[in-house]
């Protein structure tokens, strides 16, 4: 396998340790690194990764991870080995994120996933954190004002923003890259400190799909070679105008 593609930067070592380029990893393998690790999931039970014994619904699959620490994870899939891969990178973002689906699922007075739910696993799947310490930027971004900030503010973007891919999903295609494939933003306000602390405290805030950004990735500076000509931008298919983002995203889950 290629994980050659800028977004798996953050979890190089981890896929060396695993030897992902070569073959899926097995589940004694992840749970070997979640126990060196000392992962735990947000009631302090030790996280495992374990077979399904059947198909979960979203429900149930994240009332399991929370009630037992026991993570399903089909051992001969991308998908299940990449949301591994982030559990063990960004294990109190996972925590925060599955107690916050908990939280949400305690709440909903019947089987129907609310926006609260949609948004959590819009980031789950999809998410990206966007830190930055120029918000200017990132309003640039919500506006889908692409050209102004990849190619106008191209060096701001370099020097001020970082970008940090967390949805498996997103993760699962960056594996073999096409230029629509988008995340959904999370933004942290980037100070001195944690980043991981940061993206467990926006959480709160996430109360509908609608307010996570959509952004296609390969338009990052450098996420795709291609991209550093000025007309990469003008392929209104992948960078849509607001109006058109807007409307696609209201029709989404």
């Amino acid at each position: 396998m290629n994980f050659a593609h800028p977004a798996f930067a953050p979890y190089r070592a981890l896929i060396d340790a695993l030897g992902l380029e070569h073959r899926l990893p097995t589940l004694d393998a992840l749970n070997a690194l979640a126990t060196e690790r000392e992962i735990r999931q947000a009631r302090g039970l030790p996280l495992r990764f374990v077979a399904p014994a059947c198909r979960h619904s979203a429900r149930d699959y994240e009332t399991r991870i929370l009630e037992t620490g026991a993570v399903p994870t089909r051992a001969d899939t991308w998908h299940d080995a990449l949301n591994a891969l982030v559990w063990l990178r960004f294990p109190r973002f996972k925590a925060a994120l599955n107690a916050a689906h908990g939280e949400a699922i305690a709440a909903e007075t019947n089987a129907a996933r609310g926006r609260r739910r949609d948004a959590l696993t819009v980031l789950d799947e999809s998410g990206v954190w966007v830190l930055g310490n120029d918000a200017g930027l990132y309003d640039l971004l919500v506006d889908h004002a692409w050209e102004a900030l990849f190619v106008h503010r191209r060096h701001a973007v370099v020097c001020h923003m970082r970008f940090i891919v967390i949805g498996h999903a997103l993760l699962e295609k960056a594996l073999a890259p096409y230029a629509s494939m988008t995340g959904k933003c999370l933004w942290l306000a980037e100070a001195a400190g944690d980043s991981e602390a940061a993206a467990c405290a926006a959480l709160g805030a996430i109360a509908t799909p609608r307010r996570l950004a959509p952004l296609p990735i390969q338009g990052i500076p450098g996420w795709d070679p291609a991209n550093g000509q000025a007309d990469y931008y003008a392929n209104a298919e992948v960078f849509r105008p607001a109006r058109a983002a807007l409307t696609a995203d209201d029709t989404a889950g």
